[in-house]
């Protein structure tokens, strides 16, 4: 079972919306040497929606090629599309990643039973291990826990990110599903609280920014340590919530080009970080010591 601070990794850009594969290269060497336990390329903060099929599966071989084994690799494989999402899970098991994390599908606004008959086929097409994704404030979509508890008993379906933000909801998951079933936070405000009720882990954007701390966070909340993950989380407060002043990823990818870790290029509908924002990112920045 993959454990810990998970990254959903933003997809660097240059100032024309192209793939910056090194600072994408680069990326994936800080987060692994600063203790993060897996990463998530091309999901939502990776702007999944806005890359082309063919550069999707580019950046998940990428990712794949450079990270080499070290830690986990959970391609974004997601569409509202059931057959897109199955060719988008094969492409990531050829890649060689090690379990994919697919989003309920979106617009569209399938029943529970659609849901269920989505993941189900799937599975049943692909190989390869698969986290569920729940984010209805996306998706307009919420997948209830029922439907989750039938997902849970197909081979295959190993866990959920949970992105509702409600802690009772991911009780109840736990309360259906039991320990066997990994569940992730997907909602960084929230984490803390979720692994220290039996979370697996936390996929986060906060991750891409406080690496290390997310990670510490992480592992501490999972040992039961209470006044050690919330003392970190309570640093990372500022950052939880300012990372989302405007639409994901276009706050998180303005401070790593802040950090000088990405160019900070992102791609239409998305668009840069508002002016009236950034004082405000910035002292959550400051707060989190991620810079001076």
């Amino acid at each position: 079972m993959i454990t810990g601070s998970i990254v959903a990794l933003v997809t660097p850009m240059d100032a024309d919306g192209e793939i910056d594969w090194q600072k994408l290269t680069e990326l994936l060497e800080w987060h692994i040497s600063e203790g993060t336990s897996a990463i998530v390329p091309v999901g939502t903060t990776g702007e999944s929606a806005t890359l082309t099929i063919s550069e999707h599966c580019l950046v998940v071989e990428h990712v794949v090629r450079i990270v080499n084994g070290r830690v986990p690799v959970i391609a974004g494989t997601g569409g509202n599309a059931t057959q897109e999402a199955i060719e988008l899970t094969r492409a990531a098991r050829e890649a060689g990643a090690d379990a994919c994390l697919s989003v309920t599908p979106y617009y569209n606004k399938p029943t529970q039973e659609g849901l269920f008959l989505h993941y189900q086929a799937i599975v049943k097409a692909v190989d390869l291990p698969l986290i569920l994704y729940n984010v209805p404030g996306r998706t307009a979509c919420d997948m209830q826990a029922v439907t989750v508890s039938r997902l849970a008993e197909l081979p295959g379906i190993v866990g959920i990110k949970e992105a509702t933000g409600d802690l009772d909801r991911g009780k109840e998951v736990r309360s259906l599903c039991g320990d066997g079933f990994a569940i992730y936070s997907g909602d960084d405000a929230t984490s803390c609280d979720l692994m220290l009720n039996g979370a697996k882990g936390t996929i986060s954007v906060t991750a891409n920014v406080a690496p290390q701390k997310m990670s510490l966070l992480a592992e501490a909340a999972m040992l039961g340590d209470r006044d050690q993950s919330k003392a970190l989380d309570a640093e990372l407060q500022g950052l939880h919530r300012k990372l989302f002043l405007e639409s994901n990823p276009i706050p998180v990818k303005w401070a790593l080009a802040e950090m000088g870790r990405i160019c900070g290029g992102i791609r239409l509908p998305m668009t840069q970080l508002s002016i009236e924002h950034q004082e405000s990112l910035r002292e959550a920045m400051r707060q989190a010591g991620v810079i001076k």
